[in-house]
């Protein structure tokens, strides 16, 4: 098993080096735009255990490499590679935690990109190794496009479809593609965040290599079809009308990121990098709109005044 997660911690870091290395790629090719080229920067971080009942306090870590750019409005790719204990309370709602007594190792890596343009999906993908008495891998990927388009839409579904059927005695395509739709859901506004694509968690076949193979085959996934949604769409000409949809479609994104995102909880509630878990969150959002008639503030201060 310790040569399992050394494989499964290197695999998310060469994935981590490969996204980066293509999306600082993207940004070069808006070649009319005189903005400066976003850049990835990065940034390490050490967990401390608080739970550890031997005293030692280390707790892993990981690194949080962010951008922000003219293609990429914001962009973070973070790995991690954390162990430890859970708290007494957190254990309990964790496969295998109160059977380990709480003692965990987890590896991962989790990527949010949210696009200047529009017509660019926002996307999200993250894939991970847990470890408590059992073991076991998940994640997946989704789109939220503000202006949805068939073309788009349709490839999406296609490249998590291919992904899936290569690996058919480990999963099916339309059970991960519901699970999505299912998990990536607003229940209080009943509608889904975006068009889905696939999820899946506690995936454990019995067989290490085939499900890790088919892990690392998301990423790889991944990394072919959404750069092409990216180059398809980047160039696209919008108005303030549709930056206004996306900046609408962004505040759908934090409601669900901070009210029903199981992995943001499991990040806080284990001592993770608060700047990294939230490193989901859009630069700029909104939720409403200004009722007709409403003065802008600086006006009615003038005015006031």
């Amino acid at each position: 098993m310790e040569q399992k997660k050394q494989r499964a911690a290197q695999w998310f870091e060469e994935l981590r080096d490969i996204i980066c290395a293509e999306f600082e790629k993207i940004e070069s090719e808006d070649v009319n735009n005189t903005a400066p080229k976003g850049r990835f920067e990065r940034k390490a971080w050490q967990r401390t255990d608080e739970h550890n009942p031997t005293g030692d306090t280390n707790g892993g870590g990981g690194e949080i490499s962010l951008m922000y750019g003219r293609v990429f409005e914001k962009v973070g790719v973070n790995i991690s590679t954390v162990h430890g204990y859970f708290s007494p309370e957190f254990r309990k709602q964790i496969p295998g935690g109160e059977e380990s007594d709480g003692q965990f190792w987890a590896s991962g890596i989790s990527l949010v990109a949210h696009m200047k343009n529009p017509h660019v999906p926002a996307v999200h993908m993250n894939t991970r190794m847990i470890v408590t008495s059992q073991h076991w891998f998940g994640g997946g990927m989704d789109l939220t496009p503000a202006l949805p388009k068939t073309e788009d839409t349709n490839a999406w579904h296609e490249a998590n479809k291919a992904c899936c059927e290569r690996h058919g005695d480990v999963v099916d395509y339309q059970d991960l593609k519901d699970w999505c739709a299912r998990y990536f859901f607003l229940p209080h506004r009943g509608e889904e965040r975006g068009i889905g694509g696939t999820f899946y968690d506690q995936l454990n076949t019995g067989d290490w290599e085939k499900d890790f193979a088919f892990t690392q085959d998301v990423g790889r996934t991944f990394i072919d079809s959404f750069p092409k949604i990216v180059r398809r769409n980047m160039f696209e000409a919008y108005t303030e009308e549709d930056h206004a949809k996306l900046l609408e479609k962004r505040g759908r994104y934090v409601e669900f990121n901070l009210l029903h995102d199981r992995g943001t909880k499991f990040g806080l509630m284990t001592g993770g990098n608060t700047e990294g878990i939230l490193m989901s969150m859009p630069p700029e959002a909104t939720w409403l709109k200004k009722p007709e008639g409403m003065m802008p503030v600086n006006d009615f201060l003038k005015k006031a005044a």
